[in-house]
């Protein structure tokens, strides 16, 4: 399970080091694809194949269906882990999240989700102001 956060820095070849909490669960060779909120999502390859078994079964479904799948798998790339434990990000996907620089990379249970840095705090602060109406509805959800 990938937990906590970690701010680090793209280099010049856009590579972003993986937190090393999280590589030995990730493995040498990580999927990474666009993500909700216009994060990045990174699983490893065990994980990627139920995700992306998932969105495959919805690629004739509805339109809402397709279109996710095709967020998520079109969008997708396969990169190795170097022996620094960095992972190079390709143009598009980083280029989707916004990010230049600087980067916070989550653990997010199942999944690892790189944020730009700004974006991050912006989401955070929101979640953690409305953390209580969030608690609130998601316990009305549950119990009906």
């Amino acid at each position: 399970m990938f937990l906590g956060e970690y701010l680090h820095t793209f280099d010049s070849k856009n590579r972003i080091s993986i937190p090393s909490k999280f590589r030995k669960d990730l493995g040498r060779v990580v999927v990474v694809t666009r993500g909700l909120d216009h994060c990045l999502y990174v699983y490893s390859r065990k994980a990627w194949e139920k995700e992306a078994r998932a969105y495959a079964a919805d690629v004739n479904g509805s339109a809402a269906r397709r279109g996710l799948a095709r967020l998520f798998l079109a969008g997708s790339s396969e990169v190795e882990v170097d022996r620094s434990g960095r992972v190079l990000i390709p143009e598009h996907l980083k280029s989707f999240a916004s990010i230049s620089e600087k980067a916070v990379v989550a653990g997010i249970a199942d999944r690892v989700e790189i944020w730009e840095e700004g974006a991050w705090e912006k989401y955070t602060a929101g979640i953690e102001r409305d953390a209580d109406a969030f608690a609130e509805k998601v316990g009305a959800q549950a119990q009906n």
